[in-house]
Parts: C-alpha cells; sequence; structure tokens
C-alpha cells in the first residue's frame, strides 16, 4: 500500500500528471483566470461577513436611525467600520435618504455633513462653496437647510470633464445635483447657483465669500499629489475670517513605499498630510489633528477587489464591503480633514 501511495505521488509531482495540467494552465492563460477567480471568492466571503453585520441591525436598512445628531468633536480620520455603526453616521444617512452601508462613499458624506454641523454651517444665512460635486447630493442637503451653495464642476467643455459627463457624475446641470426627496426646484434654484470652476485655477471672484467650502473625494483628480495639496491651501483664500474647509480624498494607508503621484487618480500617505498641516499652518490657518488609526474591525482588514459595480462580469457582483479596497495594487480607503481659516 505505502508502495502504491509514492508511486501515486510520484505521478502526481512536477513531472507527473499535476505538473502537465499546471503547464497547460500556464500556456494557455488559466492562472490569470483563476486568480480573477480566487479574487472573486473573496468578494463573496467579505460580502456573507458584511450580511451577518446587516442582519444583526449593526448597518443597513434594519439600523436604527437617531432622529437627532450626536456631537463627536472629530479632527482627521479614516473611514473605519465603527463608524457606519455608530449612530452620528446613521443620523445623516437618515437625513440624506442613505442606507449605512458598509461603504466609505457614504462615510464621507456623512463625515462633511457631521462637521459642518457641529460648527453651526447647516442653518439660513450661512454661505458654502463645493468644489467638483459631481453627482452629489449635499447641495440639495444644504439648500434644505437654508445655506447658500455655490455649486462648481469643471466646464463641461473641459476634455477632462468628459469621462464624468458620459458616467453622469458631473456636476454641471441643476438635473445632476438636484435630488427632489430632500428640497422642491423652487427652493432649490433659489438658494443654489452653478458654476464651472477648475479646482487648479480657482477665480479671485470666489475669495472671501463664503463660510466654509467643501470636496468629496476631488482633490486626488487634480493631476498630483502636489497640485492636490496647493488646491487646499488655494481653497482657503475663499473662506471668510473664522470660516471652516472639509475635504475627502484617497488615501494609502502605507505609510511608505510606492503611490500613485501623478495621473488621473493619485494617492495621499500620511507624510503628504503631515506636508499640508505645516504648510497651512505657515499661512495662517490650523488643521486640526489627524487621527490615523485604521481601525480594529474585521471590515477594516478587508480589502475589496475588482470588479466593482459597473463592470463587465460573468457572475452577480456581490455587495461586498468597500472601505478599503485596491488601486493598482495599493491598499486605499478615504480620510478626511479639516481645517480652521486663521
Amino acid at each position: 500500500m505505502l508502495r502504491r501511495l509514492r508511486s501515486i505521488a510520484r505521478g502526481l509531482g512536477p513531472g507527473g500528471l499535476l505538473g502537465k495540467i499546471q503547464s497547460l494552465e500556464v500556456s494557455s492563460g488559466a492562472v490569470a483566470r483563476n486568480a480573477e477567480l480566487a479574487a472573486w471568492n473573496t468578494k463573496v466571503m467579505g460580502s456573507a461577513i458584511a450580511a451577518g453585520f446587516y442582519e444583526a441591525g449593526l448597518a443597513g436598512r434594519q439600523a436604527p436611525l437617531p432622529p437627532e445628531p450626536v456631537h463627536m468633536g472629530f479632527g482627521g480620520r479614516l473611514c473605519r467600520q465603527e463608524d457606519i455603526e455608530s449612530p452620528w453616521l446613521r443620523h445623516w444617512c437618515g437625513q440624506i435618504g442613505f442606507v449605512p452601508m458598509y461603504h466609505r462613499k457614504v462615510w464621507e458624506d456623512c463625515y462633511a455633513l457631521q462637521v459642518l454641523h457641529e460648527r453651526g454651517m447647516l442653518a439660513p444665512g450661512k454661505r458654502g462653496l463645493g468644489f467638483a460635486v459631481g453627482a452629489e447630493w449635499l447641495p440639495s442637503f444644504l439648500a434644505k437647510r437654508g445655506v447658500e451653495v455655490v455649486a462648481t464642476d469643471l466646464d463641461a467643455e473641459d476634455m477632462r470633464a468628459q469621462n464624468w459627463i458620459k458616467a453622469d457624475q458631473h456636476g454641471g446641470r441643476v438635473e445632476t445635483i438636484f435630488k427632489p426627496g430632500l428640497i422642491d426646484l423652487d427652493s432649490f434654484n433659489s438658494r443654489v447657483s452653478l458654476r464651472p470652476v477648475d479646482m487648479n485655477r480657482i477665480p479671485a471672484d470666489l475669495h472671501g465669500g463664503f463660510d466654509f467650502v467643501w470636496s468629496v473625494c476631488s482633490l486626488e483628480h487634480c493631476g498630483s499629489i502636489r497640485q492636490g495639496l496647493d488646491f487646499v491651501v488655494e481653497a482657503m483664500r475663499c473662506l471668510r475670517p473664522g470660516g471652516v474647509a472639509v475635504h475627502t480624498t484617497e488615501f494609502n494607508m502605507n505609510p511608505e513605499g510606492p503611490t500613485i503621484e501623478e495621473g488621473a487618480t493619485v494617492l495621499f500617505q500620511r507624510r503628504h498630510m503631515e506636508e499640508l498641516e505645516a504648510r497651512l499652518s505657515l499661512a495662517g490657518h490650523r488643521m486640526l489633528p489627524m487621527d490615523f488609526g485604521t481601525g480594529t474591525g474585521i471590515l477594516d482588514g478587508f480589502v475589496d477587489l475588482p470588479p466593482y459595480p459597473g463592470n463587465a462580469s460573468p457572475l452577480a457582483i456581490p455587495e461586498a464591503p468597500h472601505l478599503r479596497l485596491s488601486i493598482m495594487g495599493l491598499v486605499a480607503t478615504s480620510i478626511g480633514f479639516i481645517v480652521e481659516k486663521g
């Protein structure tokens, strides 16, 4: 029996049947396809874990949506699982009409609203300036609260805007940012104005006229790390004394090693945030302390992989948690930060 097992093992070795199958798979491209399926299996397992949290009411449609906001006193921070499960985020989901999903885009909008609420900016008489608003819900929600909003995005004639227009993610039209579930059209038109603005060249006539400015996942599209940082510094000119800026962007969770420095989407690292803080301080502004904690939840360690919704796939794309994702093989998430004008 032992000799027979050894004989079978030799037949399955590198020079045997399995070795020949593996060589055939390499030459046919099956190895690469199997790697894609392995990533797919990871998405399915991540979805199953998240489904258990949804069923427990920690997030999702069964999670309670507190009617009143919760004071948190945030500075800058990374998106975390605990935030999705927290009353502060669920409150804003209830207000804006979102489901508290394990998705960093839900976190970004709610983080911006939390920051603005804690500084008394969600009130009649305030003026807000949004950059690269795309199809955001924030202009409609802010207008609902009585805020006067200037919503900007790239000029539709700009070649860089074409992909956003094709994806219906360009904020140059009322139809894109008007959300009828939040506000009626007449009130929207009376409080929201649209204007083409290049974030790399902010017009001087916008300087000094606003109580707050915001950008949600936009400054990473300025063209480079340097241009993104320059935008944050320049946008402070648009604020009145004592005004506040809140931004979210893409963040490379590895503080060392490579990142994406230039291109359509760049990834900021901790050192870039620290450099930005120093630059803002020299300009007389205050960037609130940053909490770089990555979280302790199991979904804080789950990295979503392509394909994402909208991509072609042979199977139905599961709703995998999307707090972390791979961008060009780099683990990224969303980061939010706050700057007060000096």
